[in-house]
């Protein structure tokens, strides 16, 4: 099954910041050799996932279709609507649920009243796991190794100038959050962007996935984000653990 894989690289080789690239930027964004990725751009063409202009290629809306399948298989609308939305109206601002994919955190489900400056995320949104809240609570979940693999190969980007980046000061950030249970940040995702966060567990125990409430940090700190809404994630973090059981989907997200 290469070709598969390899078609599934073409597709991640999509990048934000270079929504259309050409034929060279895919495969060197992929790491294959530019006739393989040729003949995946010509498979996806025909099944309707890519389509080009001039030299550039670019998604089509048929590519949601994929990540359709894993969220609906996590019943992903019960989970938004009774507990997302409730926390949203409570605090006036967004909540979110997100999974560790790679070195990145991916939006689940996600409600919000409110828009944040400079920074609007929605479901299978992409963020850095070492520049958020969640990103935080999902590494602290990591087993020993898998988190030094995660340090073995991470990048860790300045997105602000309040971005964590130093190693030594991230693991020491992460072994807090291990120890207290929650993660805040306050402008290294973006500015403006103040967040907390805190783990989501199996049936198990392990954490698989992470919960969060975010503001903007001209309205609030990361303190006061702690003081007051700590105990509202952490109650709504026990019943979405407790609904795990039918949303066995998530319980297998976790990287250990």
């Amino acid at each position: 099954m290469g070709g598969l894989a390899k078609g599934i690289a073409v597709i991640r080789a999509f990048r934000r910041a270079h929504p259309a690239p050409t034929l060279s930027d895919i495969a060197r964004n992929a790491a294959i050799p530019a006739a393989t990725a040729r003949r995946c751009l010509l498979t996806l063409e025909e099944l309707g996932y890519v389509t080009r202009h001039g030299r550039s290629f670019l998604l089509r809306p048929k590519v949601l279709e994929l990540g359709a399948a894993y969220l609906d298989s996590m019943d992903i609308e019960h989970l938004t609507k009774t507990h997302l939305e409730e926390l949203a109206r409570k605090t006036g601002d967004s909540a979110a649920m997100s999974v560790l994919d790679g070195d990145d955190i991916v939006y689940v489900a996600r409600a919000s009243v409110r828009t944040l400056l400079r920074l609007e995320a929605h479901v299978g949104s992409r963020f850095p796991a070492h520049a958020t809240s969640m990103g935080r609570v999902l590494l602290a979940g990591l087993s020993p190794e898998r988190l030094q693999r995660y340090f073995d190969t991470a990048t860790l980007e300045a997105l602000t100038d309040r971005t964590v980046r130093d190693p030594g000061e991230l693991r020491s950030l992460i072994e807090d959050c291990r120890r207290c249970g929650y993660a805040a940040v306050a402008d290294e995702l973006a500015y403006g962007v103040v967040a907390l966060a805190v783990p989501v567990l199996d049936q198990s125990g392990r954490v698989v996935a992470a919960l969060n409430s975010s503001s903007h940090s001209g309205k609030t700190t990361r303190a006061k984000l702690v003081r007051g809404r700590l105990g509202m994630l952490r109650q709504l973090s026990r019943q979405i653990s407790a609904d795990l059981r039918a949303i066995p989907g998530l319980s297998l997200s976790a990287q250990v």
